[in-house]
């Protein structure tokens, strides 16, 4: 990849394929609409329940990296699929290795939500 420096125009243009790689995320990624389900329910509780400046960063955190690994596991998935259309234990392997860190991440963000949660709903009780 050829290097030409530095442009503001360049910089924009690569918002813009950021952006696409959001929506592609989004619209075409089935694990990450259930990811975007739990998020979207985080922040209503977030709000409801009227949590701190430290655990909206806390759970803003936690979307984020989950959201993040699973664009990144998405696009190894894909250049995987690209690369060796017929199975290959290899690219098993890449491909079980990349969900299994978005579990992980999903589980680190699960256990946010419960130290933030489960006692402001033991409150209510």
């Amino acid at each position: 990849m050829k290097n030409d420096g530095f442009t503001l125009r360049k910089r924009l243009r690569s918002f813009k394929f950021a952006f696409n790689g959001i929506k592609l995320l989004i619209t075409k990624e089935h694990n990450a609409w259930i990811h975007c389900s739990a998020a979207f329910c985080v922040i209503i509780a977030g709000f409801a329940f009227d949590i701190s400046t430290t655990e909206w960063i806390a759970v803003t955190f936690a979307i984020g990296t989950v959201l993040a690994a699973e664009a990144v596991n998405s696009s190894i998935e894909a250049i995987a699929d690209l690369v060796s259309p017929e199975y290959n234990e290899a690219i098993k392997r890449t491909k079980d290795l990349a969900a299994g860190a978005v579990l992980i991440l999903a589980i680190s963000a699960a256990i946010v939500g419960l130290i933030i949660f489960v006692p402001k709903i033991m409150e209510m009780l």
